[in-house]
Parts: structure tokens; C-alpha cells; sequence
């Protein structure tokens, strides 16, 4: 009898430490990005109040230091409930090649995920068959951000294509703008760099790269390597400097012309500068990029042996959610993953993302962590670094081959 009372009470407290809960979430999101997850969090706890929520944030720009400290836990066996990642190989080429992840294509199912994200989309965050995280926003790479009335004095147009775009710098310098293009430091010029890739090759030659199919050494990307010379030769020579807000703010007063950066850029003209859509700030896809979404997203997967498990679950499940993701995007300032969001809650740039997500070509982006391992993309900079220098399209082609048959993307 008494050894049954023991084993009573033995469950019930099993039974109320799982009721009760515990989940932590590892993320970089802090300062200006913390209210977005701030509403997440209120979602999860309205729907298990029972559950202590413990918000673990490491500051500092694009995660550098939370994925040093993700890193330090993970191989020492204590992984967070669920953490932070940019969507595809940053993840995939990381953790689930580690054998860390636990494959999330049930979740996908039972939530009706499969369903509402794009197919793309989901290509990107899978391999083998398996689907590896839970994307809560999309950003935008391949914007070309310009000042309407500026554009207008000058008298020209916005360029379709790259060679057009070199064509528009010359006509532009003739009229006295000394840097038609504005970019910033070195990894703002990998970011244009993606653009003019994509914009040469197209999204099904962007692809070939990452899969292996093309190699960097082909005449195809070597040429490319030559359009995007041209394109620095349009560009500010104190670019090393310059933050993406400061390359921004050259737009806004006029200095130059074009600027190719994230959507990011559009809470920034907006929140922080006031500026109107399509009066104060213009936009349009990169040049040769029309009807393609470079995408980048924030996402969190689930590790192998996740304390809390089922309430990282929960988690994954408010994540994907039509409510969720339209509670976080508008204070983020990006869109939902999720094609069937409220777009009554996004302003006027918003919504004409989510329209181009919903329909056009989806690819990944390379600067942020969608289609290479880490091991190509923070060795990468320096081949961008050394190009801009040299301006040698074939020995940039030929070291970003090396770093690719490195990082097993290509033999």
C-alpha cells in the first residue's frame, strides 16, 4: 500500500511539472527586433499559460555572437528547446549534416504547413526528403531602392537589365553624379553581387551553382564576375565605411542614385526616416531579377534532445500559424512565410512583396544563409574583397570554386 501511495505521488508530480512547463527559445532577436518576438510569445502564452517562457536573446548584428554561443551548447549536449536560424543550408549544412535536428515533415502535415508555404520555400529547407525548420518571416534581397523625384530631375528611368543599369550610371555621371550606386561595406557587396548574379544567370543558373550543376569556372558565371565589375566601377569609393543605413541615407539626399539592398531598407525609409512609399523611396526588383524573390528567412528548428520538447513543438506550431505570423511580420517588417496572411495588417511596400512571394520565382539567398553552408559564405568575403581590388573575374571565379569543392557544394 504504501509503496503504490509513493508511486502515486511520484505521477502526480511528473504530471504537474509537465503541465506546468518550461520552454526556452534561443534567438539574436533584442533592441529594435525584440517586440516582434515579444508578440509571439504573447500568442504562446495565451494558448499554454501554464508554461514558463524563458526569452534567451545574445545580441549583436545577423547572429554572430548567438551562433557562437548556439554553437558551445549544442556540441556540449545542452541545446535550447528551440533556436534561432536563417532558413536552408546555414541550418541544414550545420546542425541536421551534425545529425542535431529532428526531421519536422509530421508537423508540416498535421498543421497544414505543406499546404500554405510555398513549394520553393520548402525546397529550400529541406533535403532528403526531410523538411528541417519552421520559416516565421521572408525577407526580400534583390530590391533596387531609388528617390522618385531625384530619378525624375535627372531624367532617367529605372534600368531593367544590368547592361541597361551601366548605361543609366554613364548617362548619369555625364550629368555631374559622382556615384550613381551606392553600396557599403563588404557584406553589402556580396549582397549586390547575388543580385547580379541571378540577373545574369537567371534563377534556374543560380540554382545550378548551389546544387553543383554549374561550376564557378564556368564562362557563364566568369562573365557575370565581369558585369559586376562594371557595376562597382558605378559605385562610391568610400563604400568599406559606410553601415547599409548610411549607403540608405545617400538615396534619401540625393549623393546617388541606386541602391541594392534588402527589404529591411523599407523600415528603415519608414520608421525611422518618415518617409512616404513611393514618394519619399521608390522600389523595384534588381535588374533582371523581375519575376524572381530572392528570399532569406528567419526560421527555428527542433533539436535532438530538446529539454522541453513538447512545448518546442507547441512552439513550432504557434511559429507557423496564419496569427503568429501576422502578429510578428508587421512589427518586423517583413511579410509572412505563409501565402495566406492578412495583408490588411502590412503597409504599402508590404503588400506588394507579398503579392511577387505569392507569385513569383522563389531562390535563396546566399549572404543570408539560404543556399550554402556557413563554411562557403564566411570565406566567401574575401573573394568579393580581393575582386573589387583585382577586378580578376577568372581568379574570383577560380577561388570561389575552390571554397565551393571545400564546402561540398560542388566537386
Amino acid at each position: 500500500m504504501k509503496k503504490a501511495l509513493l508511486i502515486a505521488a511520484a505521477l502526480a508530480v511528473t504530471t504537474s511539472a509537465s503541465a506546468a512547463g518550461k520552454l526556452e527559445i534561443f534567438s539574436w532577436w533584442s533592441g529594435d527586433e525584440g517586440p516582434a518576438l515579444e508578440a509571439l510569445i504573447k500568442i504562446y502564452k495565451a494558448k499554454y499559460p501554464s508554461v514558463t517562457v524563458d526569452n534567451a536573446t545574445v545580441s549583436g548584428g545577423a547572429g554572430t555572437n548567438a551562433k557562437a554561443v548556439l554553437k558551445t551548447r549544442m556540441l556540449g549536449g545542452t541545446p535550447p528547446d528551440s533556436f534561432q536560424a536563417h532558413a536552408g543550408q546555414e541550418l541544414i549544412g550545420t546542425w541536421v549534416v551534425a545529425n542535431r535536428m529532428e526531421d519536422l515533415s509530421s508537423l508540416f502535415k498535421s498543421e497544414g504547413f505543406d499546404k500554405v508555404f510555398p513549394k520553393d520555400l520548402i525546397k529550400l529547407i529541406s533535403t532528403n526528403g526531410k523538411i528541417w525548420s519552421v520559416p516565421v518571416n521572408v525577407h526580400r534581397s534583390n530590391v533596387m531602392w531609388y528617390n522618385p523625384a531625384k530619378l525624375k530631375a535627372w531624367g532617367v528611368t529605372v534600368p531593367k537589365t544590368w547592361p541597361e543599369f551601366i548605361k543609366t550610371c554613364s548617362t548619369l555621371k555625364a550629368k555631374g553624379v559622382a556615384a550613381p550606386l551606392v553600396v557599403g561595406e563588404n557584406w553589402t557587396q556580396q549582397h549586390l553581387w547575388e543580385s547580379v548574379m541571378i540577373g545574369t544567370l537567371g534563377a534556374q543558373g543560380w540554382e545550378n551553382l548551389w546544387s553543383g550543376k554549374m561550376k564557378f569556372t564556368d564562362p557563364k558565371v566568369v562573365g557575370a564576375f565581369t558585369t559586376f565589375g562594371k557595376v562597382m566601377d558605378c559605385a562610391n569609393k568610400d563604400a568599406s565605411g559606410l553601415s547599409w543605413q548610411q549607403a540608405s541615407d545617400r538615396i534619401i539626399d540625393g549623393t546617388s542614385a541606386f541602391n541594392v539592398m534588402g527589404d529591411w531598407a523599407a523600415g528603415y525609409f519608414t520608421t525611422t526616416k518618415k518617409l512616404a512609399p513611393n514618394t519619399g523611396f521608390g522600389w523595384a526588383a534588381a535588374p533582371g531579377t523581375t519575376k524572381t524573390f530572392v528570399m532569406l528567412a528567419d526560421s527555428f528548428g527542433l533539436p535532438k534532445g530538446a529539454k522541453d520538447r513538447a512545448e518546442a513543438v507547441n512552439w513550432l506550431k504557434v511559429l507557423g500559424s496564419k496569427a503568429g505570423q501576422d502578429a510578428f511580420n508587421p512589427l518586423k517588417g517583413s511579410i509572412a512565410a505563409r501565402t495566406d496572411s492578412d495583408l490588411s495588417k502590412y503597409n504599402t511596400y508590404s503588400k506588394s512583396a507579398a503579392a511577387d512571394w505569392k507569385s513569383n520565382k522563389i531562390v535563396g539567398s546566399l549572404v543570408h544563409g539560404a543556399v550554402a553552408p556557413e563554411s562557403f559564405t564566411s570565406a566567401f568575403g574575401a573573394v568579393i574583397d580581393q575582386f573589387v581590388a583585382s577586378k580578376n573575374s577568372a581568379g574570383a571565379a577560380a577561388a570561389a570554386q575552390q571554397l565551393a569543392v571545400r564546402a561540398g557544394i560542388s566537386k
